[in-house]
């Protein structure tokens, strides 16, 4: 069955974030040129960027697209969770004279790329050997909180589409109570996402500040960072090993609930900024906090994703697969 009147290459990829927005051109299978980093802000639609893009790298004949996105996709209309873009599926792939278009949440193309990705782009934080076989867990915290993962099926790993950054949060202790307290009063539902993302990390320093009787100190996620990181201020340093150890607890709970003894990955734009800061973090000690499941997490590795654009090597594995399956239909 033909895929369309075009040529099979260049393919066009994107990898669309609330706060960055990353695309490439395939030109042969896995080879990716013209990678490309916007701010999504600048433009009022995800059309108006693309199109932007395929003019200024003069790409013609373009007939192949993927797109990871950082919302759920449950039909033809999509809507960012964390962004306001919204469009429709079909008009896209009609606007830009595409013959196919796949759209698919960005972590489960984040998981798609996990394969792929070299050993000397993920950053082990403990743990024994991963099982080939076995399920991998992945989850990240950026503009908001991507979950996803690989299962064995049939024909091979299959990924995972879901919404996991929304599920409730589980407090660990007494001030993680609090904290929840805090946020319940302001916004009613408090999800893992309310406190594992940028925001998310600007709200716990200002709870913690609130819950501790200390003068308010609004800052954000980048400052919060810069000052823990350069041991300027003990405050933003205790926020983000609180973030740190929230997010142990978070990812302990996607290994059990997938029983992911192929590792746990870890992407995002938050952690892997973080460097060696991590490793030695409260992350790893929460991780392995399970009552009497603690042994089953601590045989668990983590990997930390420190890759320039997995997003984009997910989406280019997925259309080649989707192309696939059309050629043989």
């Amino acid at each position: 069955m033909s895929t369309g009147l075009h040529s099979l290459y260049p393919r066009l990829l994107a990898d669309i974030g609330g706060t960055h927005a990353r695309f490439a051109l395939e030109t042969a299978p896995g080879v990716l040129e013209e990678v490309d980093v916007r701010a999504s802000e600048a433009y009022p639609t995800l059309l108006d960027a693309m199109r932007d893009y395929l003019a200024q790298t003069g790409a013609r004949g373009v007939g192949h697209a993927a797109i990871g996105i950082a919302t759920a996709v449950t039909g033809d209309s999509v809507r960012m969770t964390n962004h306001s873009w919204t469009f429709s599926i079909a008009a896209l792939k009609r606007d830009l004279g595409l013959d196919t278009l796949l759209v698919l949440n960005d972590f489960t193309a984040l998981a798609l790329s996990l394969p792929y990705l070299p050993q000397d782009e993920l950053v082990r934080i403990g743990g024994g050997e991963a099982l080939a076989d076995a399920p991998r867990a992945l989850l990240g915290p950026g503009t908001g909180l991507g979950v996803s993962g690989l299962v064995p099926g049939p024909g091979g790993f299959v990924a995972l589409s879901g919404e996991g950054g929304h599920v409730g949060f589980a407090p660990g202790d007494e001030e993680e109570l609090a904290m929840w307290r805090f946020a319940q009063q302001r916004y009613g539902h408090v999800s893992a996402e309310r406190f594992l993302s940028g925001p998310g990390l600007a709200l716990i320093h200002e709870a913690r500040l609130e819950i501790s009787g200390l003068p308010a100190e609004p800052l954000s996620a980048a400052e919060i960072t810069r000052r823990a990181l350069g041991g300027h201020c003990g405050e933003c340093r205790a926020t983000l090993d609180r973030f740190c150890a929230i997010l142990g607890s978070a990812a302990a709970s996607l290994a059990l609930t997938l029983g992911a003894r192929g590792g746990v990955y870890i992407g995002g734009g938050i952690v892997p900024r973080l460097g060696d800061e991590f490793a030695r973090s409260p992350f790893r000690r929460r991780f392995e906090e399970a009552g009497r499941l603690s042994g089953y997490l601590a045989s668990i590795p983590v990997f930390v994703i420190d890759s320039p654009y997995p997003g984009l090597i997910g989406a280019q594995a997925a259309l080649a697969a989707s192309l696939r399956d059309l050629n043989h239909a």
